[in-house]
C-alpha cells in the first residue's frame, strides 16, 4: 500500500467496544496473566492429545508463547474458564510491532476437546477478529495490514471457520525430513570461502545477513536486535553453521544455518531429529553451492549426535511446490499446513 492511502487508523472498522463470547456458551472469560501459564500449558496438552498433531509443546515453551509472542499483554490473549474453574478455552491475537511492511497481527486459539461443538470456537475467533482490528487501529501507519491464522492439515472445521470470516488462502508449508541413516554428502565450498561453526561474537552479523538474504522474501519483515534474541531456547550452538568470504582480512558473513534440538516432540513424531530453524545465503553470493554445503554439514552434526532424521519447514506459494535442493539432498515431505489471510 502506498503512502498515499489514508493511515490504518482511518481505514480500518474496528468495534469501539469489545465484549467477550456470550455468557450462554456456559463459561467465563478474562484475559490471561502470567500466573495463568500453567492452566495454558494444560489446555495446549489437552488439546494436543486429542489432535495428535507431530510436535508437544513443552511448559516453557507456553511460558516463552505468552511472554513474547503474546507480548505478555493480557487484553491480547482471552481464557475462558468453566464452573470448575478450568481453563477449556483460549484467544491470543499478537501485533508484529516490528513489521517496517505490512503491519501483521496474528490470532491464535483452541478450545478443549470436551467442550467443541457448541459455538465457542467461532465465538473466540470472532473476538480475535475484532482485537486484531482495534490494534491495527490504533496505528498511525500508512501501511498494508493483514490478519495472519495458521492451519494444521486435516482441520476442516477451522478452515470452514476462517472462509465464512473472509479468510483466504496464501502460503503453503511443508515439513520435510532426510534419514540420517542413508549415506550423507561432504560439504564442499571454494575459496575463498569458509564452513565454519556459529559464534556467538558474529551473531549480530548473522542477523544482518539473514535479513539481507530474505529481504524479497513474501512474508518476511527484518529482525531487530531484539526479536532475533527471541525464541532461542532450543537453539543448538553445535549444530549451527556459518559460512564466511575470506577475500579481504575481514571475513564476513555470507550464509548461514541455525539448528534447534526440539525433543519434546519426538515421541509424537516417532523419530529424533537435528531441525533447522533457519537457514539463508546473502544475495551476491547465491549459486555457489553455499547452501547445500552448510545443510550437509548440518545433516553430519545431526548424525553424529545420534539423531535419526534431518527436518525443516519450507514455504511456497502454491501446494505442492518443488523442494529444489532439498530434494536434491534427498528430504521427503512428512505433514503440512496453510496460512490463511485477511488482507487490509
Amino acid at each position: 500500500m502506498t503512502s498515499h492511502q489514508p493511515p490504518l487508523h482511518a481505514r480500518i472498522d474496528a468495534p469501539s467496544r469489545l465484549d467477550p463470547p456470550s455468557a450462554g456458551l456456559g463459561l467465563a472469560w478474562r484475559g490471561l496473566q502470567q500466573s495463568d501459564v500453567a492452566a495454558l500449558h494444560g489446555l495446549f496438552q489437552s488439546i494436543e492429545e486429542h489432535d495428535n498433531p507431530p510436535y508437544r509443546t513443552a511448559l516453557d515453551e507456553s511460558g516463552e508463547r505468552y511472554a513474547v509472542d503474546w507480548h505478555g499483554e493480557p487484553e491480547n490473549v482471552l481464557g475462558g474458564f468453566d464452573v470448575d474453574d478450568t481453563l477449556v478455552a483460549y484467544g491470543a491475537v499478537a501485533l508484529a510491532h516490528a513489521d517496517t511492511g505490512t503491519l501483521r497481527v496474528y490470532l491464535e486459539g483452541g478450545v478443549a476437546p470436551s467442550h467443541r461443538h457448541r459455538g465457542i470456537g467461532s465465538a473466540v475467533l470472532d473476538w480475535e477478529i475484532g482485537r486484531a482490528k482495534q490494534l491495527l487501529a490504533g496505528s498511525e501507519r500508512q501501511a498494508a495490514a493483514r490478519l495472519v491464522v495458521h492451519v494444521e492439515d486435516d482441520m476442516p472445521d477451522s478452515v470452514a471457520m476462517l472462509q465464512a470470516r473472509g479468510f483466504g488462502p496464501t502460503r503453503y508449508y511443508t515439513e520435510l525430513r532426510r534419514d540420517l541413516r542413508a549415506p550423507l554428502p561432504e560439504p564442499t565450498l571454494g575459496r575463498p570461502l569458509d564452513l565454519v561453526p556459529w559464534a556467538a561474537e558474529l551473531d549480530e552479523q548473522v542477523r544482518l545477513a539473514h535479513n539481507e538474504a530474505f529481504a524479497e522474501h513474501w512474508v518476511s519483515e527484518p529482525q531487530t536486535a531484539q526479536t532475533w534474541a527471541q525464541g532461542r531456547t532450543y537453539f543448538v550452538p553445535e549444530w549451527s553453521f556459518m559460512v564466511l568470504d575470506r577475500t579481504t582480512d575481514r571475513a564476513q558473513v555470507v550464509g548461514y544455518l541455525l539448528s534447534s534440538r526440539y525433543e519434546q516432540d519426538w515421541p509424537s513424531l516417532g523419530w529424533s531429529e537435528g531441525y533447522i530453524d533457519l537457514l539463508g545465503v546473502r544475495p551476491g553470493w547465491r549459486g555457489r553451492g553455499i547452501a547445500t554445503a552448510l545443510v550437509s554439514k548440518a545433516m553430519q552434526a545431526y548424525a553424529a549426535a545420534g539423531m535419526e532424521y534431518a527436518s525443516l519447514g519450507v514455504d511456497t506459494g502454491a501446494p505442492g511446490a518443488v523442494f529444489g535442493l532439498y530434494s536434491n539432498l534427498d528430504f521427503t515431505p512428512t505433514r503440512s499446513s496453510t496460512m490463511y489471510t485477511i488482507e487490509l
